[in-house]
């Protein structure tokens, strides 16, 4: 195996992937969110900067190729399973979560049966795409909740100066900016990841259409 920067950038976004979960596990919201927010915008930069600069540097491995999709669709998996597990179960969510997810996992298990041929099937622009919305889509909901929990703590604060108690320990109401902000994000980051999710099912039908001439018994 030969490490070099573009290696070592892919193999600390994958390191990144589960610290997303463990962030919920230790930290309390919106300190969790936001952090999240921030460890995936960093991870998902490191995502176009290893590519660019192992074919700048012409270093591009056979490790590179190896761990690259497989950070990729770990991010994604796990911060999909962070959001889901921390929203109200919507289906407008759950259901493009669970067409991100079927699709990178049947995906993946098509590539291991596959074995050497996966490599002549050529990763389209299309697919491209697809990871940047994907991406785009999950720092948005991360950054919905920042705003939810971030302006709700605030709010409180402001109820324990002023001497009134009475909303301390119940569910309150954001008002103005901060309930356009959270709607907003909410609003935003759902209609990217629907975009998202159909991009995904395109590329994974594509896929496995390419794939068929080689899934085919022997005569």
């Amino acid at each position: 195996m030969k490490w070099n920067i573009p290696n070592t950038l892919t193999l600390l976004r994958l390191i990144a992937a589960p610290g997303i979960a463990v962030l919920f596990l230790f930290l309390s919201r919106p300190y969790a969110d936001a952090f999240a927010m921030l460890l995936f915008i960093s991870a998902a930069v490191t995502d176009w900067f290893d590519g660019y600069l192992a074919r700048a540097w012409k270093q591009e491995t056979k490790l590179g190729a190896m761990l690259d999709p497989i950070a990729d669709k770990a991010m994604v998996v796990v911060a999909l399973m962070v959001i889901v597990a921390f929203s109200s179960w919507s289906p407008w969510l759950v259901l493009p979560a669970t067409v991100i997810l079927f699709r990178e996992v049947f995906v993946s298990g098509l590539r291991e049966f596959l074995g050497d041929v996966s490599g002549t099937l050529k990763v389209t622009k299309l697919a491209k795409w697809k990871t940047t919305a994907q991406m785009v889509a999950i720092a948005v909901l991360f950054s919905q909740g920042v705003f939810e929990h971030y302006f709700g703590i605030s709010e409180i604060g402001v109820d324990i100066v002023s001497g009134e108690v009475t909303g301390i320990g119940l569910e309150h109401e954001l008002t103005g900016v901060d309930l356009d902000l959270e709607i907003w994000a909410g609003f935003v980051g759902l209609v990217l990841l629907w975009i998202a999710a159909a991009l995904t099912a395109i590329t994974g039908i594509d896929y496995l259409r390419k794939a068929l001439p080689h899934l085919k018994e022997p005569s």
